[in-house]
């Protein structure tokens, strides 16, 4: 299934937004682009509303007709279990997760513990815990704790992009973990020249004009196939005002469904 997530209203989120967008107006919205998909993803309020604004939250979203997954950043045991909790109110049945924290770098034998003793929780709610591939971890590394844990709702969020700040190829990365993979996150990225030509910038561009070879990705993984949902998010830089920032994040979530809708 294809759906929107937190970091494709980034700017319409932020308190740069002159009429800055909130959870349910972002439900409301993927709604309105036919998309029956919510991923609420490293979304700072939810961390601090109130039992009765989740719930409200919750009932917006199943009046809607929209399908919510969680996502958040570590893997203390404790956070794991506020999310598990979470996922009952919203019905979800993923959390994309990250090994790293705000407060907690573990090593990789600590993430392999807290996981270990927080996966027969999710197993038993009937919950994956997706965990993304990103630049602090490589990706072989991230692999092998998966592997060990052995759980089968513990798996990958992919997410190609982040990797090569650490000099990893996105195919390469994609080949790695596809056996594992539970979530993709879509969004394309591209270097550009930085001014008199010193050095580059790494950043995101619309889909289908940039570096990622996103058909790679769906040979490699199927996820349409394998019932692995497809969450659009965009890397856009600050467009100089926010006008036209917000433009443009709602245009690239356009042409990135557009793209996904017709590719088989």
């Amino acid at each position: 299934m294809i759906g929107l997530g937190t970091y494709a209203y980034f700017w319409q989120h932020s308190d740069r937004a002159p009429d800055q967008l909130g959870l349910i107006g972002a439900f409301e919205d993927t709604k309105a682009h036919g998309v029956d998909l919510f991923q609420i993803c490293d979304f700072a309020p939810l961390d601090t509303m109130s039992d009765a604004e989740v719930r409200d939250a919750a009932r917006a979203a199943r009046d809607l007709g929209l399908t919510i997954e969680l996502g958040t950043k570590g893997i203390v045991p404790e956070h794991l279990t506020r999310y598990l909790r979470l996922a009952e109110v919203f019905d979800a049945r993923l959390v994309r997760g990250m090994l790293y924290g705000p407060d907690s770098r573990p090593t990789l034998a600590e993430a392999e513990t807290s996981l270990r003793s927080s996966m027969r929780a999710f197993e038993r709610a009937g919950v994956s815990l997706a965990l993304e591939t990103y630049e602090q971890i490589a990706t072989a590394d991230l692999i092998g704790v998966i592997d060990r844990v052995g759980s089968p709702r513990l798996g990958i969020c992919l997410d190609p992009a982040n990797v090569v700040a650490r000099l990893e190829h996105p195919q390469t990365c994609t080949e790695r973990t596809a056996r594992l993979v539970k979530n993709v996150h879509v969004k394309d990225f591209a270097f550009a020249r930085q001014d008199d030509w010193v050095g580059f910038t790494y950043s995101g561009t619309a889909m289908g004009s940039g570096l990622h070879d996103y058909a790679h990705l769906l040979e490699t993984v199927r996820p349409r196939e394998r019932g692995i949902n497809e969450i659009v998010e965009h890397w856009l830089p600050w467009q100089g005002d926010a006008a036209t920032t917000i433009r443009t994040e709602r245009e690239w979530t356009r042409i990135t469904l557009e793209l996904l809708r017709s590719t088989p």
